[in-house]
This record gives C-alpha cells, structure tokens and sequence, in this order.
C-alpha cells in the first residue's frame, strides 16, 4: 500500500550504492540515501489515495456499529507496555530516554494507550467512571516495533482498533466479530477467502489449572503456547517443562489438546468437559450463527494471543489459503486495567488489524480498488491577460463545493488544455475567454457525459458567471452523469471511494430486477433480458440508469453472470465493463 518490502539502495543522485564507485572521478556525489528506513514507507500520492480509502473504510465501519474516535501520543513512558504486554513486544520497542531523563518508547501497540485514558476518566477514590458505559473507541494509530520485515509486517504500521469497555458478556465479542466481517465485505472479501479463529483462555485457563499451573504462571504459559506455529510443539513442551515446571507428560497433554479441531474435542482432550467456560464459547458461536455472520467462524484451540493480558475470548482472522499471516487479532483483557492502578476489574474487548496486511490481501484476492486521481474542473485562461479572470471563475466554482484544478499557463492552443485536463482526471473544463468574458459569460465543456458523436451544443454551454454554482442545471446532468434535480452534484468526486453500503447480516431478499429506459423491470433470468428493453437501451447508453453507474448496473449484472455472458452485442459489451470493476466497487453504487 505505499513503498518497497526490499528497497533498492539509492542516493539523492539517484544512483544504486555500487554504482557510486564509477562516479568518483566525475564528480562529488551526495550519499544521503533516497529510501526511508528499514521496515518503513513513503507514501507517495497514488499510494496515499489507496491508504486514505482504507481508513475511510474502517472509520465507516466503526460509525456503522457506533463507536466514537480517539487518539493518543505516538509517544509514551515504557512502563506502560512493561507492566503486562508480554515479553515479546517489550524487546520490539523504540525505546529512549529522553532529554529530561524519561524513560520512553514509540508505542508499539495501542490498548495500554486506551487503559492509561480510560483510567483517567475513573474516580479515583470509588472506581467509578466519570463517563457513561460502555465506551465504544476506535483510533488508527501509527505503531512501531523493531522486527524482521516479511510480507504484510513492517516496522511501523497503522492499527485499526475497536475496543468496548464495560459489558462483561460475550455479546461484546460477538458485536466486534460482526463489524471485522463487515469490514471485510465492504473491500470485497468473502467468507470464502478469510475465515477467524476462535478460542477462549478462559477454557485453556481450566485446563492449565487442571494442569497443576499456578494462576500468577497463567499468563507467562499462554505467552510461550502461542509459539507453538512458529516453533513447534516439541520445543513448546521444553519451554513448558524449563520455564513453567511442567511434566513432560502434561505438557504433551496440553499441546495435543491445542490440535484439536472442534470445541468438543478439545474439552473431551482437556478433561473439562461441559465446563462453564466451554458453555461459554459454545453460546458465542450460537449468537454469531443467529447474527448471520457464523460462516466466518471455526474453533481453534492454539490460537492464544502473545499478549499477556487477554483474559478471554481471543481470536485471529487468518487467509484460508495460508498465504498470508494473521490479518487481525484481538480478545478479552478484563484485568488490564487493575495493573495501571484500577481499585476493580474492568471489562474490556477488542481487536486489531494492520494496514500492511490488509493491502496485501487486496492484491491476493486481485480486489485492489481503482482510485483515479479526478477533479471536477479543470480552469483554464486564453491569454496571460485572462489568468486573473480564470482565478475568480475557480474560486467560485470552489466556493460552490466543486474540486477545481487550474491550468498553469494560456490555453491558447485548446489541445494542451484539454490534455491536461484528461490527465487530471476532469469531468469539465472552463475556458475563460475574451469573447465570452464580455458578456458575462463562461464557457464550460461536458468531457466525461456525452459520447464523442455528440453536437457541441448539447456537451458545451456558455454558463453566467454568476450563476457558476447551478451549472448543471444547463447541461441536465450532475457530474457524475445523473439527471440534474436528482442529486446533488458538488463535489462529484465524493462518489469516489463512496461509503459501501452496509452487507447483508443474513440471509438476503431477492432484489427487485432494475428497470431499463422505459421503466420496465428487466427479465429475471439473464439471457432473456438482454434481448429486451436492456439491449436497446444500452446501444446508447452506456449504463442501465444513463451515463452514470448505479446499483441496478450491479444487480442486473449479478443476475446476468449466474448464467454466463449475454450474446446480444450491447448487453455484452455491458456486461465486459461490468466485470472489470471490483465486487467492492460494485456493492458501492447506489
């Protein structure tokens, strides 16, 4: 989503290090590298638009689910993260002492952050909080640890992270796995591509007791099974047996019972049979299967966490092809609070997910958004004598809540102009000229609505410049191509990236057959259709609803596909489009 897993060494010369030495005798070269550090990115133009679209895509979810945005220094003491992170990532910090002699660190995750404020909204002296519960946070941090760069890991990364603070049952895990499901519909992603695994440490907590572990080794234990991936169970069972004290015997019972597949199973293994913690994680997959999201679940007895603080439900979201690593993460941490100074538990659940894997699994699953760089208008002046003219006709067109670019030089010759507004993305240009000037006049062209057979008076129209703010009303189209009267047309561009609709929770309703140019409702069925109303309609329009795309385009395309590409020329050459665009694209027409 934004520079280079294995950066190619460069200098400001733009030169490969090596190639520096046949420089010498031509000439000082500077050295200052043209990369960022290692494990970190740049964010060029083109890749921030794909970031920005990803951010807004988790700030929609959140709202979609009620959560309210906060944020927190970058910075922080590293006591914070000492006192209960694990082991693991108090050895990953960006850690200093600063020039007051604090002790300090980059954060490395976020939820100590979201203890520490929440902490502060409590009384000390009852263990009250000053603020209603429960609290529903999200924030997208930046978050740094020092470790080995792979696919999907860096240095540093943003973390979407959702936390509710105050509900003690699972119906607060329950709600966060919807939205980490929703999320993943909105991009494009399907139950079929991303699954998450479950488990609960409250379950693994009854066997380690059973086990003959101690409750203040409880946390230390679930740290080093949480390796088991990485390092085996072999060298699991020696870590359990050297640093927790553990037979060899139980420690092979433990990791066997971390194989199982099924719930069943691993309480059957366990010996902990129907155990109120088992009830448990049974009931929440029973509320997700009645939410409509159960498809997305499956029990997973070594998911752990590596994080000492989770006390609960824990979860992972994971590539069922096994490409990639863990896309998200999360679970309960009921006792964090209690080790920041809190007189009383309090309950706490959530998760987290980072950008860099997330873009990575865009272009696993080839769902990559298309995000052109657009504009509304493109401003350009006939002569320098014009330019301050051009200025005025740009502010009000961005006062009237269009995106506007100017061309930076006179647009004499109309070619260069036009060029440059094809490169900018513009849907019309304004050519601010003597001629029209005089009058009181603009004259603006339609590039992006209108096929190129069109008459120049239907796609170009000299506007009144003090009527710059209704001009769609003289072409009878917005931007985007609707008809003018049916929605608002500044900025067009908002529709870029526009938030998708919210995806079905259960099973869907058949959607209503889109209707073609005369109102009638297309065929159900697929072929059928695309010898009607739609076949006529199309061989001059380039969509079902006009010159725009809608969300009958989508649904008569998902109707259509069940049965193959339609024959008839232009319901075919439709139905190509269609296909070229992103199911997330897709979902997002309205």
């Amino acid at each position: 989503m934004g520079g280079k897993d294995k950066p190619d060494k460069k200098t400001m010369g733009g030169k490969d290090k090596d190639a520096k030495k046949d420089d010498k005798k031509t000439g000082p070269v500077s050295v200052v590298s043209l990369e960022p550090p290692s494990g970190t990115r740049d964010f060029l133009p083109w890749d921030m638009k794909q970031q920005t679209w990803l951010f807004n895509k988790f700030r929609e979810v959140a709202a979609l689910y009620g959560f309210q945005e906060y944020d927190a220094p970058v910075l922080e003491y590293e006591e914070l993260y000492k006192r209960k992170s694990g082991e693991e990532i108090t050895e990953q910090m960006y850690n200093f002492v600063d020039k007051e002699g604090a002790a300090v660190t980059l954060r490395p995750e976020m939820t100590p952050s979201l203890a520490r404020m929440v902490l502060g909204l409590m009384r000390a002296e009852t263990g009250e909080m000053s603020a209603l519960l429960p609290l529903k946070w999200f924030s997208i941090p930046q978050c740094w640890r020092f470790e080995t760069t792979q696919r999907g890991r860096k240095r540093e990364h943003y973390q979407w992270n959702m936390d509710i603070v105050g509900v003690a049952g699972i119906a607060a895990e329950v709600e966060l796995l919807s939205a980490i499901c929703t999320f993943f519909e909105s991009i494009g992603i399907t139950s079929e591509d991303v699954g998450l695994k479950i488990n609960s440490r409250k379950v693994l907590g009854a066997v380690l007791q059973k086990a003959g572990v101690p409750d203040d080794r409880f946390a230390e234990t679930c740290v080093i099974i949480d390796k088991q991936d990485k390092i085996g169970a072999e060298a699991v069972r020696k870590e359990l047996t050297e640093k927790i004290g553990l037979s060899e015997e139980v420690g092979k019972r433990i990791t066997d019972a971390t194989t199982a597949k099924t719930l069943a199973e691993f309480a059957e293994l366990a010996g902990v049979g129907e155990s109120p913690e088992v009830l448990e994680l049974r009931k929440l997959f029973e509320m997700a299967d009645e939410y409509g999201y159960g498809d997305w679940l499956q029990f997973d007895a070594s998911v752990v966490r590596g994080l000492a603080y989770y006390t609960g439900v824990v979860f992972e979201g994971f590539d069922k092809k096994g490409v990639l690593r863990a896309i998200c993460g999360g679970g309960r941490y009921d006792r964090l609070l209690t080790l920041y100074g809190s007189p009383k538990e309090v309950p706490c659940v959530g998760f987290g997910f980072g950008d860099c894997v997330v873009a990575e699994l865009l272009k696993e699953k080839n769902v990559v958004p298309n995000l052109p760089s657009t504009v509304d208008y493109v401003v350009a002046a006939y002569n320098a004598d014009m330019t301050g003219h051009a200025l005025n006709v740009a502010r009000r067109l961005r006062l009237a809540g269009f995106r506007v670019d100017v061309f930076p030089e006179p647009a004499k010759k109309v070619a260069k102009a036009f060029n440059y507004a094809d490169r900018a993305g513009a849907v019309r240009v304004a050519f601010v000229a003597p001629g029209e000037w005089d009058q009181g006049l603009v004259r603006i062209k339609d590039l992006r609505n209108f096929g190129q057979d069109a008459p120049d008076d239907v796609k170009q129209k000299d506007v009144p410049l003090d009527d710059l703010a209704n001009v769609d009303k003289y072409f009878g189209l917005t931007l985007d191509g609707k008809p003018y009267g049916q929605a608002a047309s500044a900025p067009a561009a908002a529709a870029a990236g526009a938030p998708v609709a919210a995806p079905k929770a259960a099973a869907p309703k058949a959607a209503a057959a889109p209707k073609a140019a005369g109102g009638t409702p297309a065929a159900a069925g697929g072929k059928p259709a695309a010898a009607g109303k739609e076949e006529d309609f199309l061989a001059v329009h380039p969509y079902v609803g006009g010159f725009a795309v809608s969300h009958a385009d989508a649904e008569l395309f998902e109707r259509l596909r069940k049965n193959g590409r339609p024959e008839t020329p232009n319901v075919g050459r439709w139905f190509d489009h269609m296909e070229s665009f992103s199911i997330a694209q897709r979902q997002s027409w309205k």
